[in-house]
């Protein structure tokens, strides 16, 4: 007897039915769809992430060439209508650089204008702080504000080599910092000079299909850097500005220094300024008394309101507007990730992001080059 053709209608024993094969929930499909993809996408960003960890260092030096470069391109622009280019970018990155070097030595002149009378002053701030805790409401015991000193103190002679030990590494920090800086320079003289080109080279080396969103993606990224870039270089003089004339205003001493310092904490979004004027609050603290420093805690409210409900949002408008809770979560992880750094270059990061996505997904539908 022949044997019979295998009937297309039956399945072997076994296999799952169209029916079975359809039980399972078209929105567990598309879940694990999305899974997988996000899986793929988490392995590629901790990828990056390690490799720039790896190399933090020059990846700290680009970071801060891109920087020079967005507030220092404008300006050789500008004064290459009247000299030639490589004389224009020379000019403005050394004009800056002595811009830069001024400041620091108008602040470390004044700190040491001050020393005599800040030691005088803070030693008596100090004494006035333990007066005030000693009294109502506090009742702080006069023996345990010894004690603490005391301990203070042998703690400091028992871990003396620890503290120089630290001192030394601060040392070799110190000459890894102007490393990077030097690095940084090094770069942002070609980002300004002819960073256009470079970029224009990178795209001819991609695919001809991928040269077109490349392109795009390169733009919006870097209006959106340079935006805010501009922007909170705003937001920081204007603090800064703000923070000087109002402690110089109530004698609080170092308010150069302390405004400075505002100027640099303000680079960290929502958490730089307060942290910036804790520290001016204490000063006041120990230096005016109580009054003061609750006038500086007060200020604090103040810059804050400014901050979040007038210059920030005139930055986001010029770069890309970002919820204030992805703000303080991209300090945060940034913070965590690579410390000061990394809160400092998060919210630009997420910025640059989030502009070059919005930038492909209007391109996409028109498939031309933007």
């Amino acid at each position: 007897m022949p044997p019979r053709s295998p009937d297309p209608q039956e399945r072997p024993t076994g296999a799952p039915s169209t029916a079975e094969t359809s039980r399972v929930p078209d929105a567990l499909r598309t879940a694990a769809a999305y899974a997988w993809r996000i899986l793929v996408v988490t392995a590629a960003v901790y990828a990056v992430f390690a490799l720039l960890g790896r190399f933090h260092e020059i990846a700290v030096a680009v970071f801060l060439g891109l920087v020079v470069t967005a507030v220092l391109r404008p300006v050789a622009g500008l004064a290459a209508r009247i000299m030639p280019r490589p004389l224009a970018v020379a000019c403005s990155l050394l004009g800056s650089i002595v811009l830069v070097l001024g400041v620091f030595a108008l602040v470390g002149e004044a700190v040491a204008g001050e020393r005599t009378t800040l030691v005088r002053e803070f030693r008596a701030g100090i004494e006035r702080i333990e007066n005030w805790l000693e009294q109502p409401p506090f009742r702080v015991d006069p023996e345990a504000l010894t004690d603490i000193q005391s301990r203070i103190g042998q703690l400091m002679s028992s871990h003396r080599s620890t503290v120089v030990s630290e001192a030394l590494s601060g040392a070799g920090r110190l000459v890894e910092v102007l490393t990077v800086l030097a690095l940084a320079l090094f770069c942002s003289v070609f980002f300004v000079h002819s960073g256009d080109r470079q970029w224009g080279w990178f795209c001819d080396q991609l695919p001809p299909a991928a040269r077109g969103r490349a392109k795009v993606a390169g733009r919006a990224a870097w209006r959106t850097f340079t935006g805010y870039t501009h922007g909170i270089l705003l937001v920081a003089a204007t603090n800064a500005i703000l923070v000087g004339i109002a402690l110089f205003a109530l004698g609080v001493p170092l308010a150069l220094p302390l405004a400075l310092l505002e100027f640099f904490a303000a680079f960290i979004p929502l958490v730089g300024s307060p942290i910036a004027l804790s520290v001016a609050a204490v000063v006041a603290l120990a230096s005016e008394g109580p009054l003061i420093a609750a006038v500086v805690v007060a200020l604090i409210v103040v810059i804050g309101q400014i901050e979040g409900h007038l210059l920030h949002p005139i930055v986001m408008s010029w770069a890309v507007r970002l919820h204030p809770v992805v703000v303080a979560l991209s300090v945060v992880g940034g913070a965590v990730a690579a410390g000061v750094v990394g809160a400092v270059a998060a919210v630009p990061l997420v910025a640059v992001v989030w502009s070059v996505r919005q930038a492909l997904r209007a391109a996409r539908p028109s498939g031309g080059e933007g």
